[in-house]
């Protein structure tokens, strides 16, 4: 009896683990199109709200879901609490927040460069960088989709049939 019951969670767990690893696979694509929507959003408050930068990034956190809310929250505050520039206050922001994202170092490279043009430039030279950087992120979302599609069913299977595995291996 007390072989089945850990023989129940050992597959449970390591099915779980699969699971967690694919959710990961599905979350980045997710994650890189709210990216790319909030710098949509970014342009548009520029280009035609004249909106300051700080005014900006505050109604992006009101409208994106976390962890994209969070970055945008803290680059708000370090722009208006801190003497600092526009590329330290992006920076710190980024670094605070990646961790909690599915973000891969492509990404973080590519909103470093952004963040390094940001507030630097007239609208229209701030346009271009803004599509740039989208365009940039919309390859990374092509590559992520293409490994969700392929590997995401296969580690929901490999943590089950590590499972398995064990048990076998165990009994």
């Amino acid at each position: 009896m007390i072989k089945i019951i850990g023989a129940i969670l050992i597959i449970l767990a390591t099915t779980w683990t699969g699971f967690e690893a694919s959710r990961h696979l599905s979350e980045r694509p997710r994650q890189l199109r709210l990216l790319k929507s909030a710098l949509q959003s970014l342009e548009a408050e520029i280009m035609y709200g004249h909106t300051p930068l700080h005014d900006a990034s505050r109604k992006l956190a009101a409208q994106m879901s976390k962890p994209l809310s969070w970055f945008f929250e803290s680059f708000s505050k370090k722009l208006t609490e801190s003497d600092t520039t526009v590329k330290a206050a992006w920076e710190d922001s980024l670094k605070e927040v990646w961790k909690m994202t599915a973000f891969k170092q492509g990404e973080f490279e590519i909103m470093k460069q952004f963040g390094e043009t940001l507030g630097r430039h007239d609208r229209h030279s701030q346009q271009k960088q803004i599509l740039l950087t989208i365009s940039h992120l919309e390859r990374e979302e092509a590559d992520a989709c293409e490994k969700q599609m392929k590997y995401e069913k296969m580690v929901k299977s490999i943590g089950f049939l590590s499972g398995l595995l064990l048990i076998i291996l165990l009994m």
